[in-house]
């Protein structure tokens, strides 16, 4: 086996997340469905934009979330992802590197621009999303570093990978190279409408051993076993052979393997800003608890606790020292 020069590697879309505050008025006027994600091409993404009123502008991207948060946490990280030699796609990199990830992926000088996110968060904190792919839509397995998934002791990847089929190609070499080495892969289902689109294929992923850690919200576990009744689809996800963490919002998460079910509580914050990244951050402190081998509920403590800090204000990138926040909650990274 390779020796490791990262605790974790995301490969994922490169995104620009734009947020802005909304109601249901707006989203209903302009036909979007409350906290869904759905892709647009770019004409419309100017046009949503232009609609939105001011806004904020931080880098995203699900795993790029995931990357950053457990960087901060003191994990070894880096990232693979498509931008665009463009202003959006300078900010990207400009931000991830900021955050200590190593992120060598070569950017693309024509095509599409870089890729955004259009954000439309409701007094409720729930977000709506609008997402111009663009240059993510570039990625290929020609982008995957074989050497660098190889020596990356968790591979992590994003469900909306699954979309463009190239990158689709280059998540597939991803998880083959990492379990050739040995070692170990997780995947977010990131979107109940994207397990809508391929429900078949993810369950393939877990059936055939190609993924050792799956993180699903209870919208998405509902999709992925295509039943209303929770205890119904948390059966049958007990059955595979795998690790999996279920976030339920406030009522908390449960870590499910085939011998045993941990539930663990939500950590108390004192208002909700913004449920963007929430699922993000919780798969960071999750990570980086088993790369610091915790128990699985201390695991699941930790993204619980970095969740925490992300949804009390606009964006999907910590405000906080996660580490330092992580210390005064009693845990020793």
């Amino acid at each position: 086996m390779p020796a490791t020069s990262f605790d974790i590697i995301g490969l994922g879309n490169a995104i620009v997340d734009v947020i802005a505050p909304s109601d249901d008025d707006f989203l209903i006027a302009h036909g979007l469905h409350k906290g869904a994600m759905r892709l647009i091409d770019e004409a419309t993404a100017e046009k949503l934009y232009a609609a939105m009123g001011q806004t904020t502008v931080v880098s995203g991207g699900s795993a790029a979330n995931t990357i950053i948060g457990a960087a901060q946490l003191g994990c070894s990280a880096g990232f693979i992802g498509k931008v665009k030699a463009d202003p959006l796609g300078d900010i990207f990199a400009h931000d991830i590197r900021t955050a200590r990830v190593a992120f060598d992926s070569t950017p693309a000088v024509d095509g599409a621009a870089s890729a955004r996110c259009l954000v439309l968060v409701t007094p409720d904190g729930q977000r709506t999303m609008n997402t111009f792919l663009g240059a993510c839509q570039n990625l290929t397995p020609d982008d995957v570093d074989a050497q660098l998934v190889a020596q990356a002791r968790i591979i992590y990847l994003e469900g909306y990978l699954w979309d463009p089929p190239e990158a689709k190609q280059a998540f597939l070499k991803a998880s083959e190279i990492a379990r050739t080495a040995g070692r170990r892969v997780a995947l977010s289902l990131s979107d109940a409408f994207c397990v809508d689109r391929y429900r078949d294929e993810f369950l393939g992923l877990v059936r055939d051993g190609k993924i050792d850690i799956l993180f699903a919200n209870e919208s998405e576990l509902h999709s992925l076993y295509q039943t209303a009744d929770f205890d119904t689809a948390l059966t049958q996800l007990r059955n595979e052979n795998i690790l999996a963490v279920v976030t339920r919002s406030e009522r908390g998460s449960l870590v499910v393997t085939r011998e045993e079910t941990h539930a663990v509580n939500a950590f108390p914050v004192e208002k909700v800003v913004d449920t963007t990244g929430a699922g993000d951050l919780f798969a960071a402190g999750f990570l980086t608890g088993l790369v610091k081998d915790k128990d699985l509920p201390d695991c699941a403590r930790l993204g619980a606790l970095a969740a925490a800090e992300i949804i009390q204000h606009y964006g999907a990138r910590p405000h906080q020292n996660l580490k330092a926040l992580a210390a005064e909650n009693g845990f020793e990274l």
